[in-house]
């Protein structure tokens, strides 16, 4: 099978990390018989420096054309006086806007053999920690309009407007009820619908889209009390469903609790066009250029692209056995690194699960 693959290294240990991710897509051509073209493009601080801004036309025609798009991270201190609409970040939000992605899958899954690492108790990391945070990523607080800055009553003022339509809430709705039926069969739409009419009218919806899938278990929770449930007892969770500005910040907290970004993948993908997928963490200046960074969230990314950019099933599911047997015998990052186990790099890293592959 033919296909292409634009690749967007960004900046920090970007490169260095899709170096990894790169060789173990080039690894499962090879074992699968598929031909992967790559092509590339610049994408936040990276295209700032050559072409003046965070998302340069050309590389919104290299995504677009791509049969799907990998990406590493983007940002750093280098960029942080900037005007905003300059913003290496302002590049990845116009990305996922162009490519009309409006639904973040982000797994956040406890490793058996990262167990100790988990941030949360012993009782309750037994309990296990299996979950996927759904968040809708064109709507809401972050794109709303009007938005602005002005000056009131002598007063500096800064407002944005928290707003979905119907088919957005139904969208999103869909792509977690359908993902639900793959996995446990449990969704929980988190809103603050007691405070937020925008959170009522999602309720409302939510609940309507239910009524096609009977067999998906739907409950609710207030956003307040899910960031509480998700540090209480995670293992509640399935499928957390929730918009933009809410599923920005339950995701990081569920996603730490395993104990590292640096093991997380995530996807972002739309009713038609490529996906994008990229690991959790940050660009990570400060271990830039030292092949200190871990990159098995990245490889993890490609599994996702395998799996949910290609339609790769197979693929994507001996990458991920590929980083369980790394992890079983015993080869870590100083970012996972724990007593008794091999300290190594991220080319090294990148190696052994090139060997398991």
């Amino acid at each position: 099978m033919k296909k292409t693959i634009c690749l967007l290294p960004g900046d920090g240990i970007g490169p260095e990390i899709m170096a990894q991710g790169v060789n173990v897509l080039e690894a499962c051509a090879k074992k699968f018989g598929h031909q992967f073209t790559f092509t590339h493009a610049l994408l936040g601080g990276a295209a700032i420096d050559a072409c003046g801004e965070p998302l340069p036309a050309a590389t919104v025609q290299a995504c677009q054309a791509a049969d799907a798009v990998f990406l590493a991270a983007v940002g750093g201190p280098k960029w942080d006086n900037l005007a905003p609409q300059l913003r290496p970040e302002r590049g990845l939000l116009g990305i996922r806007k162009a490519l009309g992605l409006f639904a973040n899958l982000r797994p956040a899954m406890l490793f058996p053999e990262l167990a100790g690492a988990c941030l949360l108790r012993p009782d309750i990391a037994a309990k296990g920690l299996d979950l996927i945070v759904l968040r809708e990523l064109t709507g809401d607080l972050y794109y709303g309009e009007p938005r602005g800055r002005e000056v009131r009553d002598g007063q500096r003022v800064g407002y944005n407007t928290m707003i979905y339509s119907e088919e957005e809430v139904r969208r999103i709705a869909v792509v977690a009820f359908e993902t639900a039926r793959k996995r446990r069969k449990k969704v929980c739409s988190v809103d603050k619908s007691n405070v937020l009419e925008t959170s009522r009218l999602w309720k409302e919806i939510v609940e309507e889209t239910h009524a096609s899938y009977p067999d998906v278990a739907l409950s609710h929770l207030y956003v307040d009390n899910a960031a509480m449930q998700l540090v209480r007892d995670p293992s509640q969770f399935d499928i957390i469903l929730t918009g933009n500005i809410f599923g920005d910040i339950l995701s990081d907290e569920a996603s730490v609790l395993t104990g590292s970004l640096g093991m997380l993948p995530s996807a972002s993908v739309g009713s038609t066009g490529p996906g994008l997928f990229e690991p959790v963490h940050g660009s990570a200046p400060d271990i830039a250029g030292q092949d200190k960074a871990n990159p098995l969230a990245t490889i993890l990314s490609a599994a996702m692209l395998l799996r949910l950019g290609l339609d790769m099933e197979g693929e994507a599911t001996a990458v991920e056995q590929a980083v369980r047997q790394t992890l079983a015998d015993g080869f870590r990052t100083a970012d996972i690194m724990e007593s008794g186990k091999t300290l190594v790099g991220c080319t090294a890293m990148g190696s052994r699960v090139l060997e398991r592959l």
